[in-house]
């Protein structure tokens, strides 16, 4: 069973901390934002350390984060950005006290190890989202579908994708987060139980063969064979090399997964793009595919 933490409402205090890479410019926005919401921001040391591309030494980018897991005050937690470190400092960190009063988790990208931690370890829910650093540039939709989340509105997504999925209707847990952090975590106390899961997969910056390698990964491991859904999001600033790997994304995946009967959507408005509509991980949704037509629907 899934603990979901309490919802957000007005005057309750959140924090923003760095576990990964170092801000590059001060977040008022995100600031101005969470404080138009009704909440008290709390920052972390993290958010103006700075130690090689961090945002502070893995001690102190720890520290930080437990000083925040430990205090019952704050109700949130909001990584302040990705890049790259969070699974320097995950055994560092004592998730004790965060199991007996839980609370969100807020990030994406290289906060996918914190996502799946919270699965593998405490079967906590978490939101895969905007956040500070990004939230200057997001739409409107997607602050406000995070908004959403975090006070525990009812969200729903239909869209029309741009690329024909495999059509099918299927009902799991959520899970999921940047598909080269998933890999990373394969066999480590923080990789999750896939097996009947919506998963949910987006990646930012890496070649096509380098895509096609991660995908066979979760196939050789058994992965995408113990899954019920697959909504694949933002494939963003992809390389290639010359000559040419031959594959879009769409046609790696549909190729890899073309012996499992569940449905499977593509361009889901989540991941590294200006459109980045929350999700909760841990929860139960139907996902429903008729070609370019998908429905992603929260069912508690």
């Amino acid at each position: 069973m899934m603990i979901c933490p309490p919802y957000l409402k007005k005057g309750d205090k959140v924090a923003i901390t760095c576990p990964a890479k170092k801000l590059p410019h001060g977040i008022d926005d995100a600031i101005g934002l969470l404080e138009s919401w009704g909440l008290e921001v709390i920052l972390g040391d993290t958010v103006r350390a700075a130690h090689h591309q961090f945002a502070g030494t893995d001690e102190l980018r720890a520290k930080d984060l437990q000083r925040f897991l430990d205090n019952r005050d704050i109700k949130a937690i909001f990584a302040a950005r990705g890049g790259y470190g969070t699974v320097r400092i995950i055994d560092r960190l004592d998730f004790s006290t965060l199991k007996k009063n839980p609370k969100w988790i807020v990030g994406f990208s290289d906060i996918t190890v914190l996502h799946a931690h919270l699965q593998a370890e405490l079967n906590m829910c978490s939101i895969h989202g905007q956040m500070p650093l990004t939230i200057p540039d997001g739409s409107k939709p997607s602050l406000e579908s995070l908004r959403m989340a975090l006070f525990g509105e009812a969200i729903s997504y239909q869209f029309n994708s741009a690329e024909m999925g495999k059509d099918g209707k299927a009902t799991g847990e959520l899970i999921g987060g940047n598909l080269s952090l998933m890999v990373n975590l394969n066999g480590s106390v923080s990789d999750p139980d896939y097996r009947d899961k919506i998963l949910f997969l987006e990646d930012v910056g890496e070649h096509l063969y380098a895509i096609d390698r991660l995908f066979w990964n979760l196939k050789r491991s058994g992965k995408l064979a113990q899954i019920k859904g697959l909504i694949i999001g933002g494939f963003t600033e992809l390389k290639d090399f010359e000559p040419p790997f031959g594959q879009n994304v769409r046609e790696i995946v549909l190729d890899i997964v073309k012996e499992y009967d569940y449905p499977v959507c593509f361009d889901f408005p989540a991941g590294h793009v200006s459109d980045n509509q929350a999700l909760i991980f841990g929860k139960n949704v139907t996902l429903k595919v008729k070609q370019t037509e998908v429905n992603l629907n929260y069912i508690d």
